[in-house]
């Protein structure tokens, strides 16, 4: 947890540095990524909100498609695209200038889609659309939501500059 707090205290300092916000959409990390961010002294001024979606009712609340509706764009959840997805509807639901997104299979076993335990997509959006994945090739469920929520920020940061 404290290399997540510590990448999250450099995201927050450079969100207050450019008075820029973020919203968070999140799956599988169960809201840690929020959790980091919100951890930071300050989180008010960049910090605007964020949910965890984890079931097809709560992905129809934020996107306002169904799975089957998804299936039929070629768009599945823990992929790439979905997260993108999720992002430009996070940063029009918030208004804000930036939405991190994460989506995958925590563990102990797999999901529905036949990713394994470990795997994880993640995205942001808003002034840049960029997204990216990781396999820890891990069962350890706490593990790898620390590690889906540090990767996503991560990426996060590296396309701020």
């Amino acid at each position: 947890m404290e290399k997540l707090l510590k990448i999250a205290k450099e995201v927050s300092m450079k969100l207050t540095q450019r008075e820029e916000t973020i919203s968070v959409i999140e799956s599988s990390s169960g809201g840690l990524i929020s959790s980091s961010l919100l951890a930071q002294p300050g989180a008010s001024a960049y910090y605007i909100g964020g949910q965890v979606v984890y079931t097809a009712r709560s992905i129809r609340g934020v996107t306002g498609l169904r799975l089957r509706d998804l299936k039929e764009q070629n768009i599945r959840s823990s992929s790439e695209p979905f997260a993108l997805l999720l992002g430009e509807k996070g940063a029009e639901m918030y208004s804000t200038d930036w939405c991190i997104t994460e989506t995958g299979a925590a563990g102990p076993s797999g999901n529905g889609y036949g990713d394994p335990a470990g795997y994880s997509c993640f995205a942001i959006s808003g002034k840049k659309n960029i997204s990216s994945h990781i396999n820890t090739n891990s069962d350890n469920r706490f593990e790898n939501m620390v590690n889906f929520s540090y990767a996503a920020l991560e990426l996060f940061l590296s396309n701020l500059n």
